[in-house]
């Protein structure tokens, strides 16, 4: 059952709690299987509410616990284990085409960035950049999904949900970290 099969039946509930990290807290939201559906800081609370609207009842947030896998892989990330964050399950909500961006992204190494018309040309799609970008922009599962790690094509830092300095911190700290 997808997320619009689902607005006619009760909402998805998921669990919901904010993690500290070193760059502000993080909004998690999980299902009882501990898939992730969202991931955002808590200071952007007006990107989780048009999340939300976008499905139209089709999820319901409430506080709770994380299980500690997920809490213990965004801890190994943060102290500098990069690829922490690849083995939790996610769940995409979204078209066909951001599904297709969201899991593209997720094999985009730590360290490595991308411009967005280089990624649109290895998804084969060598003139959806402006389309890439959108659904960059759409993600709701910042880090996990690392969208952070598409720049503009001559290198420069763009857009970024959680702000261009969270972003810029991100990829400093997995450059710091990769494995050599």
């Amino acid at each position: 059952m997808n997320a619009y099969e689902r607005q006619a039946s009760a909402p998805l509930l998921l669990r919901s709690e904010t993690i500290e990290t070193p760059i502000g807290g993080l909004v998690i939201a999980a299902d009882e299987n501990n898939a992730l559906y969202l991931t955002e800081f808590a200071d952007c609370q007006p990107r989780i509410e048009r999340w939300l609207s976008r499905y139209d009842g089709s999820f319901r947030l409430e506080a709770g616990s994380i299980s500690s896998v997920i809490e213990h892989a965004f801890a190994r990330y943060f102290s500098g284990d990069v690829a922490a964050l690849d083995a939790l399950a996610v769940k995409f909500v979204g078209s066909l085409f951001h599904q297709q961006v969201w899991t593209a992204l997720r094999t985009v190494r730590p360290g490595q960035t991308l411009s967005y018309g280089a990624f649109a040309r290895q998804l084969g799609r060598p003139k959806s950049a402006r389309a890439v970008g959108y659904a960059n922009g759409a993600n709701p599962l910042s880090i996990v999904v690392p969208c952070h790690r598409l720049v503009a094509a001559d290198g420069a830092l763009t857009k970024y949900g959680g702000g261009l300095a969270r972003k810029r911190w991100l990829l400093d700290h997995e450059k710091r970290h990769i494995a050599g």
